[in-house]
């Protein structure tokens, strides 16, 4: 890739590389509950109780919410400045230098392309349960087809089909929630709260159980910056993205708290883990019939849902790479329609090249890719959240005002310094669990590979930002709401 790679001053805009504007705020706040509601919540809440304890699954969770909220608030702020597609690297970029922001990028792209193939895989898992005897990988071709051909249409039919998936994984949590509280408050006698009282106490394990749950917990709330991905193709950017990145919030704190609580007061404590859906033990639990049947749809919905939010992020983060100058400019090349064909292709690939590997070694491979994903969002949360700090201390320099902006991160600096401290110490806390050391293992390499390849092909000054930040911030407030063209960002 080196010899196609190009500076970014070089960069002439492709003659279509311009997505178009067409998602309305309910599309973006879809999008964030679709990468984010998956199997972090129908299928690893379980491990969550049993090395939380239920109390500490409900602590875990909460922590969680309250990062995700410092870190949208400071991607609300900067996807305003920066209303552009594929937005995260763009962000460090222009605040951190090129290097970060070509480092960002491939990240991301590398969290969601191999969560794309584990999506995939697990669907045609859960398919056998109806037909055993179509092979795993018919089902995978199947649904990876189906994802491709609805990114490939158009951002509209994207947006309409991930509503709608992702509206069946809210309704079922909703239900989880409705049922699990009937369960608890009387209609089985048996329930009530008495299961947050352990044997060993409100926190078996011990605060270790909770951080080391909390860690998880920080890459079950990944996919809430999924809005910042689709921030270019954006109706009215000022008034859409504030209000999508409030709601999304507000309804993931919600939905995780509230399903956490429930079944962590139905779903015995020792009995808690990965071999069974949480969320098929309430509704057995609650006397509802064919419930298995009906959780399997649902969870196959929520990894599908899934698996086509990371393939638009994948795609996104390719174009968006390209328009900067960081990537093949192919990259940035769009169809009529606005949809970025050939990085859409590429990030296919990637899911392919997961999936292969699953087979491969299914064992020591997938828990390599877990954690380079988990590692990944972290980085990418502490860029998001560093960049703002960036942009907001140049901006001030340079004699702008954040208060003019349509959307600023609140008690500033309080937010952002408050979520660098807590994402790095759970990146402190992975060196001290030896069943999450891989991520380092892996994703610190991979980092300085990416900044070491991108210092000896662009040379000096690629680690710091020469934009004017008062510049960019009029820019963000007049932006057209028509059409955003990335290549002359």
């Amino acid at each position: 890739m080196a010899e196609q790679v190009v500076e970014p001053q070089d960069v002439a805009a492709p003659q279509n590389s311009s997505l178009q504007r067409s998602m309305r705020s309910r599309h973006l706040v879809m999008i964030a509950l679709g990468g984010v509601i998956g199997s972090g919540l129908f299928v690893s809440s379980g491990y969550t109780i049993s090395q939380a304890g239920p109390l500490g699954a409900v602590l875990a969770y909460g922590i969680g919410a309250v990062v995700a909220y410092l870190v949208m608030a400071c991607l609300g702020e900067l996807a305003v400045v920066y209303p552009v597609s594929g937005g995260f690297h763009v962000y460090a970029t222009r605040n951190l230098g090129a290097a970060w922001g070509f480092t960002t990028a491939w990240l991301y792209w590398m969290c969601w392309a191999v969560a794309l193939g584990s999506e995939l895989t697990a669907s045609g898992i859960l398919m056998k349960r109806w037909f055993p005897g179509v092979p795993v990988w018919v089902w995978c071709l199947v649904f990876g087809a189906a994802l491709f051909t609805i990114n490939a249409i158009s951002s509209r039919v994207f947006g309409e089909t991930e509503f709608w998936l992702s509206l069946i994984k809210v309704v079922a949590v909703l239900a989880v929630i409705v049922v699990g509280a009937a369960t608890i408050i009387g209609v089985n006698p048996a329930a009530g709260l008495g299961n947050f009282v352990t044997d060993q106490g409100l926190f078996p394990k011990g605060l270790t159980g909770v951080l080391i749950t909390v860690l998880a917990v920080f890459y079950a709330f990944s996919g809430t910056e999924l809005i910042g991905v689709a921030a270019g193709e954006a109706e009215d950017p000022q008034r859409t993205i504030p209000r999508a990145i409030r709601t999304a919030v507000i309804r993931l704190t919600v939905f995780f708290i509230g399903a956490i609580a429930v079944i962590a007061a139905i779903v015995p404590f020792k009995s808690a883990g990965l071999d069974e859906s949480p969320f098929v033990t309430v509704f057995d639990r609650a006397g509802l019939p064919a419930a298995a049947d009906i959780m399997n749809f649902v969870v196959i919905s929520a990894l599908l849902s899934a698996g086509n939010s990371g393939l638009f992020s994948c795609a996104r983060m390719l174009h968006s790479l390209a328009a900067e100058g960081q990537g093949p400019r192919i990259f940035a090349r769009t169809t009529r329609r606005g949809i970025p064909l050939v990085a859409l292709s590429v990030s296919m690939i990637g899911g392919v090249a997961s999936l292969l590997s699953s087979v491969v070694a299914p064992g020591s491979l997938f828990l390599a890719m877990v954690s380079i994903a988990g590692f990944a969002v972290v980085a990418v949360w502490i860029s998001i959240v560093a960049s703002l700090l960036s942009f907001r201390r140049r901006l001030v320099r340079g004699g702008g005002d954040a208060g003019a902006l349509s959307y600023h991160a609140p008690a500033f600096p309080v937010v952002p310094v408050l979520a660098i401290v807590l994402l790095v110490a759970s990146l402190v806390g992975v060196a001290l669990d030896p069943e999450q050391q891989a991520s380092l293992w892996f994703g610190i390499p991979f980092t300085l590979a990416c900044l070491a390849y991108y210092r000896i092909r662009h040379g000096a000054g690629v680690f710091r930002p020469h934009n004017d930040p008062v510049q960019d911030a009029a820019q963000g407030v007049g932006a057209a709401p028509e059409r955003v063209d990335t290549g002359n960002i």
